[in-house]
């Protein structure tokens, strides 16, 4: 059992899975990898509710940082660029992208682009979510 606070770290302790690798020495690893992993999503707000950057509205969208919102508005690709480029601030080698049931299908694709535009030495993956939970569930290594 790898501890985790997001989907998103589940896949980075995943991507350094060895089975041929001590049983251990794997867990130690996989936590590792878990552990670096910076996470976020958007969710909508479903109720006016105060937040840490102020009131939301029902519908607004939420850009969410290691669980704490950090911006509210209403254009989803501009709240995950916000998102995207607050995280990178702090560094990041591998940006991973899990767009949820209601996410716009462009999203991903528009993401992938700024990252490249803007984060040059920064690759990203995108894995098909399919979740209902949230728009978009990011990571960040």
């Amino acid at each position: 059992m790898i501890p985790t606070r997001s989907a998103v770290q589940g896949v980075a302790a995943l991507a350094v899975h060895e089975a041929e690798r001590r049983f251990d020495e794997d867990v130690v690893a996989m936590t590792s990898a878990a552990t670096a992993t910076r996470y976020a999503e958007l969710a909508v707000a479903e109720h006016r509710s105060w937040t840490s950057v102020g009131i939301c509205q029902a519908g607004d969208v939420l850009g969410l940082i290691d669980g704490d919102v950090v911006v509210i508005g209403q254009d989803v690709a501009a709240i995950a660029r916000t998102v995207l480029d607050r995280m990178l601030a702090a560094g990041g080698e591998m940006v991973t992208l899990v767009p949820g049931e209601e996410c716009p299908d462009t999203l991903a694709d528009e993401l992938e682009r700024h990252v490249r535009a803007r984060h040059l030495a920064v690759d990203t993956v995108v894995h098909t979510g399919g979740h209902g939970a949230a728009l978009l569930l990011v990571g960040v290594e």
